[in-house]
């Protein structure tokens, strides 16, 4: 199993050419997923080889990054995304079979801190003082909130909470929600929006609140088979087995959710 991470932002363009230009045998399989599910996808990937002995290639990033180079003819299988909208968005696009698509986990969104005694599982609320929490100099880590789910949801939850005017001037964006994990648990931020599976993996944060569920849409992701697929047959294997019961215990191992109804 293969692990890339298409993430730094001036080494894109160039790491989608390397990729395109990767040999790749065919009956292995390759699957874009967002970089929040790294760790979960690590060890499904192991599982999937060990059951099947079929190799899979990870290319971790955002799923902004991922669905656009999916739209530019990447060669990936499969396809998981942080949130509906850039799934929709390939849909509309005809770049994943439709038929395939399913949501194989769900997530909380939490505000980390870097230093120990921020921690808190309180319900953050209009009154909660994120702007004060930060400091004189202080900023948000966040992923890009016009592109990046983790960043949308956090946009939206912020706005709902009426706070996102007086936070908009403080932001420190990243490319992925792991960037903005890193730069928290590195000091370099004091506080950041990530989801909850993401403050449980690094030991680097604590987390210092929660969002209500009811201020963002509910956190999905949907995987599917891309529309090209080089091996159609296993991608679909692949997408429906994430939904079964083996591959459900590792996405709660690693503190995912299940997929509970619509709101």
């Amino acid at each position: 199993m293969r692990t890339r991470h298409p993430v730094i932002p001036i080494l894109r363009a160039s790491l989608l050419l390397v990729w395109l230009a990767l040999p790749a045998r065919a009956d292995d399989l390759t699957v874009f997923a967002a970089a929040s599910l790294g760790d979960a996808m690590n060890a499904l990937a192991t599982l999937w080889t060990k059951e099947t002995g079929q190799d899979v290639t990870l290319v971790l990033a955002g799923s902004s990054t991922l669905a656009r180079q999916v739209d530019a003819g990447a060669p990936a299988d499969v396809m998981v995304s942080a949130n509906n909208a850039w799934m929709d968005w390939l849909v509309e696009r005809g770049r994943v079979e439709v038929e395939s698509r399913v949501d194989v986990a769900s997530n909380r969104l939490v505000l980390v801190a870097h230093e120990p005694s921020a921690a808190s599982r309180d319900i953050i609320t209009a009154q909660t003082d994120i702007v004060g929490k930060l400091g004189g100099d202080g900023r948000l880590a966040i992923a890009l909130p016009e592109a990046v789910p983790a960043g949308i949801y956090a946009k939206t939850a912020l706005t709902h909470l009426d706070m996102w005017d007086g936070l908009s001037s403080r932001l420190a964006p990243t490319d992925n929600v792991r960037a903005a994990l890193a730069l928290v648990a590195l000091g370099e931020a004091p506080l950041g929006v990530v989801y909850a599976t993401d403050a449980h993996s690094d030991q680097g944060v604590v987390i210092a609140g929660v969002f209500p569920e009811a201020s963002h849409p509910q956190i999905r992701y949907p995987a599917a088979v891309v529309a090209d697929a080089k091996n159609a047959p296993a991608a679909t294997r692949f997408v429906a087995w994430l939904a079964d019961d083996s591959a459900q215990e590792i996405f709660a191992q690693f503190g995912f959710l299940p997929v509970g109804p619509s709101q």
